[in-house]
């Protein structure tokens, strides 16, 4: 069975959207690049990660914003041929993003479930709140690697459902502080 694995910058209350701008709507948006002093090592675990992950999972929003900026960034280069899956009930094949390697439309979360099945490593899931959350209730992730901003946002799309259902635990596998305040924290799913 693949790893299915969370990767995200979270606010401490929860919120995941708009950390790089106003594309959420709401007027918290950039909060990882405001008022956070930008330390390297603080970003590390986005380079470490790289060694885990065998392919990309995105909901349909965080695709089309990610793949037309990540396909020609120097940053993301190492992403170029890895696997891509978006689920997305609406998403057309002609909508895809050329030149930013092979690309598959899944359409449910069952979709998400087989390809857990398949052989291979980790599957990383940047961005994408909404998928992130019915994921997460459906027991799918595996592992959550956040990056946790010393910041209350109050609006915005939160990573964890707000639903009455039943607990999930998590085993902490690192955690570490940094002199601005984030803090790295990687979670198993235990149960």
């Amino acid at each position: 069975m693949r790893e299915l694995v969370y990767t995200g910058f979270v606010s401490l209350d929860g919120v995941v959207d708009s950390p790089g701008g106003p594309s959420e709507g709401h007027r918290s948006g950039g909060w990882v690049v405001k008022d956070i002093e930008f330390l390297p090592e603080a970003f590390a675990l986005k380079g470490e990660e790289l060694a885990d992950t065998t392919a990309l999972l995105f909901g349909r929003h965080s695709y089309e914003a990610f793949a037309p900026v990540w396909r020609d960034s120097d940053d993301h280069a190492d992403y170029k041929d890895l696997p891509k899956y978006v689920v997305s009930s609406t998403l057309s094949e002609d909508a895809l993003v050329d030149g930013w390697g092979e690309t598959t439309i899944l359409r449910s979360t069952e979709d998400v479930a087989e390809l857990k099945k398949t052989d291979g490593g980790g599957i990383f899931i940047h961005g994408s709140a909404d998928l992130a959350r019915r994921l997460g209730e459906a027991g799918l992730i595996d592992r959550y690697n956040l990056l946790v901003f010393p910041v209350l946002l109050g609006a915005g799309k939160g990573l964890f459902s707000r639903a009455d259902k039943d607990k999930q635990t998590l085993r902490l596998r690192e955690s570490e502080a940094y002199p601005n305040g984030v803090l790295k924290v990687i979670y198993d799913v235990v149960g």
